[in-house]
């Protein structure tokens, strides 16, 4: 059973303003919990990103301790590993200068090029 949805428009408009300010609002409202130096801004919030592990271990652990199933307490624990990865990504991307807003702009891009070209399975960085 694949997973893959085909039957995506990627005609469909993308309300890019709005995609955009909603990521930015977050960034704007995240960034103001930085307690790190301007020389610490592209490796902390970067290093930060393991945080993702955390996420893997505990869908892990659903499947080991839980019976495969999502408990409530799980999947709570798997949202706030999430948005500590979302909080390292908008810090990261202000270190670098860039709005989160316009990174997820391009990847809904990116994302659409794959659907029209028939690639979003597979391997590489670049489909």
């Amino acid at each position: 059973m694949s997973i893959v949805n085909t039957n995506i428009d990627t005609k469909a408009p993308i309300r890019a303003e709005e995609l955009i300010r909603g990521f930015d609002l977050y960034q704007e409202q995240s960034i103001k919990t930085i307690a790190y130096g301007d020389d610490m801004k592209l490796w902390y919030p970067a290093l930060g990103l393991g945080e993702a592990g955390e996420v893997q271990n505990k869908v892990k652990k659903i499947f080991r301790d839980d019976g495969g199933v999502l408990t409530e307490k799980r999947r709570s624990d798997i949202v706030k590993e999430m948005g500590g990865n979302l909080w390292y990504l908008a810090a990261l991307a202000h270190g670098m200068g860039m709005s989160l807003g316009e990174i997820a702009l391009a990847n809904i891009h990116e994302l659409r090029g794959r659907v029209d070209r028939g690639t979003l399975q597979g391997d590489g960085d670049n489909r």
